[in-house]
C-alpha cells in the first residue's frame, strides 16, 4: 500500500511538471511569482516546522493550511496561467526543501504521509483549476463572476476542502492499517475523529487566506498562519508531555525487573504482544493506550510478595495468589489519580472468561491475560517448538480461562511475526 500511494504521488508530480514545463515553452508563465514565492516559503518553513499529532500522527499543519490555500488561489490580475500543475509542483518543491533539514540530521519522516498529503493537494487543485465545470471553464473561473457573492465562493471552498481532507484521512487509514496491521474500520474512525481537531483548523485556515489574499494580498500568510502556528507550538508541547509519561510509565514497569520479580523484557514483551493484538481486534486509539500502559504495569503487583515467584510467571501461582497480586497493582495503579481505566484492566487481568459474574470484564483484561500467559511459557525464545507448545498450553483453557476470540487473535499476530 505505501508503495502504491508512493508511486500514485511521483507519477502525479511528473506529469504536473510535464505540463508546466510544456506551458512554459509556449509562453504561459505564470504572472505575480513574488506570490507564488511567498506560498513556496510558507510551505517549505512549515514542512521544516513538523509536529507530532496524538496517535503517531507526523504533521505539517502549517505547511498544508500554506498548500491547501495555494491550490484554492483566485484567477485575478494576470494569474491565469497559474493552473494546477504550477500548484503541484511548487507544493512538491516546497515540502522536499522544507524536509531536508530532518533527512538530513536523521530524524524521522513519515513518507507514507508526505505522499498522501501531496496526493490531495494535487486532486484539489487539479478539481478547483483544471476540471472544467461549464462554459467558463474550471471552478477557479467561474468563483471569479461571484464577486457579490462571496459566501457562495466560501461554500465552494469548504466543500472541496472538505472532500480533500476526507480524501486524505482515507488514504491516512489504508496506510496506517497497512502498516500496523490493524482493523481498518477501527483505524478509519480515529483518522476521522483527529480531523475533528487540528483537520478542521487547518483546512479553515487554508480557505480564509485564499479568500483574503484579493483584499490583503500577501499579509493574509502571516496573519491567518499565526494562530494555527500557536496552536501548533501548543500540541508539540502536549505530546512532549505524553512522552515523557510514556517514558514514565515505562521505566517504572522496569521496577519489577530490577527487584527480580520477573525476567528482564516481560513487561515490554507482554505491552507489544498485547498492543498488536488490540490493534487485530479494533481497538481505538485511546483504548490502545490503555491498554500499552495496563500491559506495562501488569506486575506491578508482585512488589509486595515475600519472596519473587519463580522465573515471575504469575501463571503458575495459585489463582487466589494471582487476584491478589493484581488487586494490589490496580491499587498502584489508582494513585497516579489519572489512571482509572488502567487500574480496572489491572485489577481484571487474572479474571476467568466463563467465570460467573465476571461478563463484564474488559476486552483489553482478556488481551493482557493471554499475553502475559504467552510470555510466561515461551518467554524471548524465538524457537517453533517452544511457541507452539505455548499455544497449546493456552488452548486447553479455551473458553473457560481464556477468550477463544482473544487467542484466536494470538494465533493470527503469531502467524505474521
Amino acid at each position: 500500500m505505501s508503495a502504491l500511494v508512493t508511486a500514485v504521488a511521483v507519477l502525479g508530480v511528473i506529469t504536473a511538471l510535464t505540463t508546466s514545463v510544456t506551458a512554459i515553452q509556449r509562453g504561459q508563465t505564470p504572472h505575480h511569482l513574488e506570490v507564488v514565492a511567498a506560498f513556496f516559503v510558507a510551505i517549505a518553513v512549515g514542512e521544516c516546522l513538523r509536529v507530532w499529532l496524538p496517535g503517531g500522527r507526523d504533521a505539517a499543519p502549517i505547511g498544508t493550511a500554506a498548500a491547501l490555500a495555494f491550490a484554492l488561489l483566485p484567477h485575478q490580475g494576470g494569474w491565469s496561467t497559474y493552473g494546477s500543475g504550477t500548484v503541484i509542483v511548487v507544493v512538491t518543491a516546497a515540502t522536499l526543501v522544507g524536509v531536508s533539514p530532518h533527512l538530513l540530521s536523521g530524524r524521522f519522516v513519515d513518507r507514507d504521509g508526505v505522499a498522501h498529503r501531496l496526493i490531495t493537494t494535487g486532486v484539489l487543485a487539479v478539481l478547483f483549476r483544471s476540471v472544467p465545470v461549464g462554459p467558463q471553464g474550471p471552478l477557479s473561473a467561474v468563483v471569479e463572476a461571484w464577486t457579490r457573492n462571496r459566501w457562495a465562493v466560501a461554500l465552494v471552498m469548504v466543500g472541496l476542502v472538505a472532500l480533500t481532507m476526507l480524501l486524505d484521512t482515507a488514504l491516512a487509514s489504508a496506510l496506517r492499517s497497512a502498516r500496523d496491521r490493524s482493523r481498518l474500520r477501527s483505524v478509519l474512525r480515529d483518522e476521522l475523529r483527529s480531523i475533528v481537531g487540528m483537520g478542521s483548523a487547518i483546512g479553515s485556515t487554508g480557505i480564509l487566506i485564499a479568500l483574503a489574499t484579493r483584499p490583503m494580498h500577501l499579509v493574509a500568510l502571516p496573519v491567518f498562519l499565526a494562530p494555527l502556528m500557536l496552536t501548533q507550538f501548543a500540541f508539540r508541547r502536549f505530546a512532549t508531555v505524553r512522552e515523557t509519561y510514556n517514558q514514565t510509565i515505562r521505566s517504572l514497569s522496569r521496577v519489577t525487573e530490577l527487584g527480580g520479580y520477573t525476567e528482564t523484557g516481560h513487561s515490554v514483551r507482554v505491552a507489544e504482544l498485547a498492543l498488536a493484538m488490540g490493534r487485530d481486534l479494533g481497538l481505538s486509539e485511546r483504548d490502545l493506550r490503555d491498554l500499552e500502559y495496563a500491559a506495562l504495569l501488569h506486575d506491578i503487583g508482585q512488589l509486595s510478595l515475600a519472596e519473587p515467584i519463580p522465573g515471575g510467571a504469575t501463571l503458575m501461582a495459585a489463582p487466589g495468589e494471582q487476584r491478589r497480586i493484581a488487586g494490589l497493582g490496580a491499587e498502584v495503579v489508582r494513585q497516579a489519580g489519572v489512571l482509572d481505566a488502567v487500574a480496572t484492566i489491572v485489577e481484571l487481568q487474572t479474571a476467568s472468561y466463563r467465570r460467573e459474574g465476571e461478563d463484564d470484564v474488559p476486552l483489553a483484561s482478556r488481551i493482557i491475560k493471554v499475553a502475559n500467559a504467552y510470555d510466561d511459557l515461551v518467554g524471548d525464545t524465538l524457537e517453533g517448538g517452544r511457541r507452539s507448545a505455548g499455544l497449546e498450553r493456552i488452548g486447553l483453557g479455551l473458553a473457560r480461562e481464556y477468550d477463544p476470540r482473544v487467542v484466536a487473535s494470538l494465533s493470527r499476530v503469531l502467524a505474521q511475526v
